[in-house]
């Protein structure tokens, strides 16, 4: 079983007021159903390729308007010849779709009437049945995060998303072919919708795998900046010992002030040694503390003194 389909599941199971019933199944119908006129009637026909939404969406039919409601499936034939449920309504499908906020005297709604979703409750009941009907969410195994809610309606598209911006959650609204897309990639966000659409379980395994995926990737970056800082070190070290051989190859060492030849002997006797390390060892052997700083210092001195040295043999090359 999917990510996907383990929240739809667990969300599936919860129980709901009938004021949230209400919100749910009117998400689940807007996303997953068609009207048709039969017999100068009207039918309601819910369909998805998820058994569990399909028995949720039964239920709440069942048990809100006490109506037959007929439990159908067939089975696709191309692609992955998954099976489909489909719910059908033959009676009192008006009286349904005015009670869920989608019909008004100008006919069906492209979203549901601001009284569903006026409570916090609803609202949260109506983002869950929204997840049902058309939601998916990656693995928390995969390495990028993503949560979206699929509509074929721009506003509806919208409307969710300012539905999920009341709960702190910025849902971005993008087209993909004939669907809108309203989604949100920040993991702690989307382990605060699973904990909003009362997810529990799957917010503590989203949590779980993505606590150690975020201190394996902090471990690897502290790795790579002490690698970094390492090769700096070495590169510094590298550098500031072919300053001193170069001034004792041409006899100017003896020349430097005294305190320059102690860290310049220091360092030759350390060459693997960061300036901190340097600093300490200058004070257990001196007796005089240095500072990483004036450490440094004396090493641009010694710097001075070779570059010096190299412009002036450049010079007798090019005279030559």
């Amino acid at each position: 079983m999917s990510f996907t389909s383990e929240v739809k599941a667990e969300i599936a199971m919860n129980e709901l007021k009938p004021c949230c019933a209400r919100a749910q199944l009117s998400a689940l119908v807007q996303l997953n159903a068609t009207l048709t006129i039969i017999n100068q009637g009207y039918q309601l026909n819910i369909q998805t390729e998820n058994p569990t939404t399909a028995k949720r969406i039964w239920t709440l039919i069942k048990k809100r308007y006490e109506v037959n409601v007929e439990l159908s499936m067939i089975k696709k034939m191309k692609l992955k010849k998954n099976h489909i449920y489909i719910v059908r309504v033959t009676n009192r499908v008006k009286e349904i779709l005015e009670d869920l906020g989608l019909w008004t005297p100008l006919g069906l709604a492209d979203r549901p009437l601001r009284s569903v979703v006026v409570k916090e409750c609803c609202a949260r009941a109506y983002l869950a049945g929204a997840f049902m009907a058309s939601g998916s969410v990656n693995a928390p195994t995969k390495a990028n995060y993503h949560l979206e809610i699929s509509t074929n309606d721009q506003k509806h598209a919208q409307f969710i998303s300012k539905l999920m911006l009341r709960f702190d959650l910025p849902a971005k609204v993008i087209q993909r072919r004939q669907q809108f897309v309203a989604y949100i990639k920040a993991s702690d966000k989307i382990s605060d919708f699973l904990r909003l659409i009362a997810a529990s379980s799957a917010v503590m395994k989203f949590e779980d795998v993505r606590i150690q995926r975020d201190f394996k990737n902090s471990l690897t970056r502290l790795d790579n900046c002490e690698v970094a800082n390492e090769m700096k070190t070495m590169k510094a070290a590298s550098r500031q010992i072919a300053d001193i051989e170069l001034i004792q190859q041409v006899g100017r060492f003896d020349f430097l002030e005294s305190k320059l030849q102690e860290i310049a002997l220091l360092r030759l006797d350390n060459p693997d040694a960061s300036l901190n390390e340097l600093s300490e060892l200058y004070e257990m052997t001196t007796g005089t503390l240095m500072s990483k700083s004036g450490m440094k210092h004396r090493f641009n001195k010694i710097a001075e003194v070779a570059n010096k040295i190299r412009d002036k043999q450049t010079k007798v090359k090019e005279v030559q």
